[in-house]
């Protein structure tokens, strides 16, 4: 068995600009591995950070900071979307969401196309991590 193998990490500003920057990293480094769901994989980091920079203390503190980190094992990436956090909300999925949906799809869409998910908080921060299994 191989061992997870950290493909990079950047650290961002928690702002929106951010946003592309961090997809465009991201893009760079799944270009390396090939993964055949390197879409789904910048769609998601795309809603994560996204998610960061609007709901998280990092994007409402001056000098606030959003980490993405990508890591491949056998085959299934591995995402970390690093910030920080937000007392008293915590990532969980609406409801009431649909592909038709307006708004709050993000972590719906996560669900939806990751092979697994969840979040988790840190000394560092709050970290919300997907995996996408190759086909």
């Amino acid at each position: 068995m191989k061992a997870l193998g950290l493909l990079g990490q950047v650290h961002l500003p928690g702002e929106v600009a951010s946003v592309p920057k961090a997809r465009q990293y991201v893009r760079d480094l799944l270009e390396i591995v090939s993964h055949a769901q390197a879409d789904d994989a910048l769609l998601l980091v795309t809603e994560l950070v996204t998610n960061s920079v609007r709901h998280s203390d990092s994007g409402r503190t001056p000098g606030g900071r959003v980490t993405v980190a990508v890591a491949n094992h056998d085959g299934t990436l591995h995402i970390d979307v690093i910030d920080g956090g937000s007392a008293g909300h915590w990532p969980q999925l609406c409801p009431d969401v649909s592909p038709d949906s307006g708004g709050g799809r993000e972590l719906w869409l996560v669900h939806e196309l990751s092979s697994a998910w969840g979040w988790h908080e840190t000394p560092a921060g709050r970290v919300v991590w997907f995996q996408l299994a190759e086909a």
